[in-house]
């Protein structure tokens, strides 16, 4: 008995349609929150590239700011940025700061 191939197999274990969070809030949850320094930032855009949520914000090829309603905090921005321009922050420390 020959295998199916991927065109015959039924839907049921298949995802069928590719999904994002675009339409969810997800940056409240976080622990740690991205601070951006735009002094220090040369717009190599390393950020954007291994961001896994796209919360870097690039208008007309610059980096403008990061999109936290949908950043989670996990780092990977301020770890891969060769300038050193982003800088984690407790969450709380920084909303303790805005007050």
């Amino acid at each position: 008995m020959a295998l199916k191939s991927w065109k015959e197999i039924l839907p049921g274990g298949m995802i069928t349609d590719g999904g994002n969070s675009i339409n969810y809030k997800t940056g409240d949850w976080r622990s740690y929150r991205p601070m951006w320094d735009d002094k220090k930032c040369n717009n190599c855009k390393v950020c954007w590239v291994y961001c896994p949520d796209g919360s870097i914000t690039i208008k007309d090829g610059v980096m403008i700011g990061m999109d936290l309603e949908h950043c989670k905090g996990c780092g990977i921005c301020a770890q891969e940025c060769p300038q050193k321009a982003i800088k984690m922050m407790e969450e709380t420390k920084v909303r303790e700061a805005v007050k």
